[in-house]
């Protein structure tokens, strides 16, 4: 759930809120969960001990299932069959109807769990066949997920908690039923126990259950014809989820629709009337209960009355509160903001024997490799060192309406890491015309033509995605990440309707084949920063901050102005224009992620590696040697450092950053360019599905105009 709770700093990326009956979570994050969190727990003793007391018939009991944060009395642990002696496991085949929530803030993995449930074919994937509470049950069930390109599995006992005998997660509609809940333990497992579930965003479930291509947009920014966009996808066999941001967490409109909390898009009909079609979509709540009491409300919907049964048979239309409705486009449109896609392609349904072709998928896994591949962006000078991929697009759509040949397509790109501890570096995609003579683009094509497609900006999310049209024809796929030298590893996926052929161009092979200026200008590494580094930085550090105990130091505004005073008399005597105290505040609240008036050595450090790189930008900008950069050098300087503005941002800047002589010094361009950077990250991280705008409450709008 993205929620936007009053405490400073506690904003979630993640979709969910509690069940009806729920006095569970109310907080966000990916951490462990407290108990009063959770609200309904067992301690660590009282989860079974990793040996069996059976003698006739041993029964698998997990020993490294995490039980972190179930600390509260109250709950026991129980196989299915202590619930329900005649508990199966699936029963006439899984359903989207199983899918019930419980306790735990989880809609955004149930929402994702019933789109599975749509394709059988997918469903058994993750649920793999033959395993049952009668014959050969031994107490375990495997269940696999997506991960980096390859299907892992995760192996579980059938341990489940309850209450009062009840399960207390996740449960199907029938009491005998228990395919869902033990879903639930084995992802709760995959990501670090049930806590790791608490608020989340559905198109990260559906990527661990499919392998697809996920995309969040904005409703507000779909085609107005919305039922021809819709169709296509779901005869592709595409996931597709929604949720509404235009209220508070927790509470409902006036007709029943859930603020924030991830619903699945199910189906789109033209549906035959009396008095004509009416176009409407079909809409699940992942809770079995909770439904649309608007116009063509399943419960009391007069609109139904003049369509036929036989019609209402098609539909499968029930008249009750099942947790799936239907409601026409333009009110779906009207009370829905945000929509995630997961995209299917032929590497994981044909494999399935589905008879959906959907998208070809060609992957490549490669590496940014410092002074060598990891090129930055386009900005930095060493672009065109980034890996390079040749695409040739064949076919055109064959539903392009007769106009100009295109090849639709997607490109997603995804770094390689930890989910829950590594930071994301920012990502994105550029597309290229290739060259006719040439497999690979040099540093002077770079120069002499702008990309075809890329995203709009540098995103920091595990996996980007870029969707386009292009006429048939050769094109060079660059990957990116936001800064040079970083190494990391990346897999890069590229789907087209029909098929399409992408290759590694072998550019770093071909290297001494270039002109000798450009291998020396290219290649060599960035000259040694200005400013010193980590160890002579921690001294000074030391040696500066020195007002509290030496476990704890702390930088103040003081303590920074005084470091600042001397590294800069030392490194570049005469640059100290503009530096003062109320600069320094500035400075401080602008890392200050703790809102505590000091910065830790983290915070230092981090603020210290921007001063690093932003000075060596000033300097290189700053062609006269004045001492500060003219108008027309902040414009340039800013692309160096990865921060794009349009004119209209330039004039702004202008107008609050220059001095009156229309220039601005060394520390004016190191605060202009820590509020922007600044700003820019508090905005992504708020706008967490991508939607382009973001909500505040009081408090937080206060925080960022005021403690800045």
């Amino acid at each position: 759930m993205l929620r936007l709770d009053a405490v400073a700093f506690q904003l979630s990326p993640r979709l969910d809120i509690p069940g009806a009956q729920c006095h569970g979570p109310q907080g966000a994050g990916l951490a462990e969960p407290s108990p009063q969190q959770l609200g309904s727990s067992v301690t660590r003793s009282r989860y079974p001990k990793c040996k069996t007391n059976f003698k006739d018939q041993p029964l698998f009991v997990d020993p490294t299932f995490p039980t972190e944060g179930m600390e509260q009395s109250g709950l026991k642990w129980k196989r299915p069959k202590e619930i329900c002696p005649t508990a199966q496991f699936i029963i006439d085949d899984a359903s989207r109807m199983d899918v019930c929530q419980g306790d735990l803030n989880d809609c955004w993995f149930l929402s994702a769990v019933a789109s599975l449930s749509l394709h059988r074919h997918l469903l058994e994937r993750v649920i793999p066949k033959g395993q049952s509470f009668q014959e050969g049950y031994t107490g375990c069930f495997v269940f696999r997920f997506w991960q980096y390109g390859e299907w892992q599995e995760v192996k579980i006992d059938d341990f489940l908690p309850t209450r009062n005998g009840q399960l207390v997660f996740l449960r199907c509609s029938r009491k005998d039923e228990f395919w869902s809940p033990l879903l639930e333990k084995a992802y709760a497992k995959l990501k670090g126990g049930y806590g790791a579930l608490d608020m989340g965003l559905p198109h990260e479930a559906m990527l661990d259950m499919t392998g697809g291509v996920t995309q969040a947009m904005s409703i507000m920014m779909l085609p107005m014809d919305l039922v021809s966009f819709l169709q296509p996808l779901l005869r592709k066999g595409t996931l597709i989820n929604c949720a509404s941001f235009k209220g508070p967490f927790g509470q409902k409109n006036e007709f029943g629709i859930i603020f924030r909390h991830a619903y699945s898009l199910t189906g789109v009909e033209k549906v035959r009337t009396k008095f004509g079609h009416v176009d409407l979509v079909r809409v699940h709540n992942p809770w079995g209960m909770g439904e649309w009491l608007g116009p063509w409300s399943d419960i009391n919907g007069p609109e139904w009355r003049v369509v036929s049964e036989e019609e209402q048979r098609r539909l499968s239309r029930v008249s009750r509160d099942d947790g799936e409705f239907w409601m026409s486009v333009p009110d779906f449109r009207q009370h829905f903001d945000s929509m995630e896609l997961c995209h299917l392609h032929d590497g994981v349904l044909s494999e399935l024997g589905s008879s959906r072709r959907p998208w070809h998928c060609t992957v490549h896994y490669g590496r940014w490799e410092r002074s060598r591949t990891a090129g930055g962006p386009p900005s930095g000078g060493w672009f065109w060192q980034n890996p390079q991929f040749a695409l040739t697009l064949l076919k055109e759509d064959s539903d392009n309406g007769g106009a100009k040949p295109t090849c639709t397509f997607l490109v997603a790109l995804m770094q390689k890491q930890k989910r829950r501890t590594a930071a994301k570096m920012g990502l994105n995609v550029h597309i290229y015309q290739a060259r006719p003579d040439c497999s690979f683009l040099s540093s002077l094509d770079f120069t002499l033509q702008q990309p075809l497609l890329s995203l709009q900006q540098y995103n920091p999310r595990a996996e980007v995605v870029l969707s386009g049209h292009l006429a048939p024809g050769n094109y060079i796929i660059i990957p990116s990440m936001a800064e040079a030298n970083r190494e990391g590893e990346f897999m890069l996926r590229i789907l087209t309707e029909k098929g399409n052929t992408a290759v590694p161009t072998g550019i770093h092979r071909m290297v001494e084949n270039l002109p000798t200026e450009v291998k020396t200008a290219q290649l060599a590494p960035p000259r040694e920063p200005l400013l010193p580094a980590a160890a002579t930085l921690r001294m000074l550090f030391k040696k500066h901050c020195n007002s509290v105990s030496a476990e704890k130091k702390r930088c103040g505004a003081l303590q920074l102005l005084n470091l600042l005073k001397e590294v800069i008399g030392e490194v570049l005597a005469g640059y100290e224009k503009g530096l003062c105290l109320e600069l320094c505040k500035s400075f401080v609240a602008l890392m200050d992620s703790n809102v505590s008036g000091q910065l830790d050595w983290e915070e230092f450090h981090e603020l210290w590696k921007r001063f690093r790189k932003w000075t060596d930008i000033f300097v290189k900008a700053d062609k006269n040697n004045s001492q500060s950069l003219d108008y027309m050098e902040i414009g340039p300087a800013l692309k160096a450092a990865g921060l794009w503005v349009d004119e209209f941002l330039m004039q702004l800047i202008g107008l609050r950053y220059t001095e009156p002589d229309n220039t601005v010094s060394y520390f004016g361009f190191l605060y202009l360019l820590l509020k922007l950077d600044s700003t820019i990250s508090k905005f992504n991280t708020y706008d967490m599905v991508g939607m382009g705008t973001v909500s505040l409450n009081f408090r937080q709008w206060l925080h960022l105009t005021m403690y800045n």
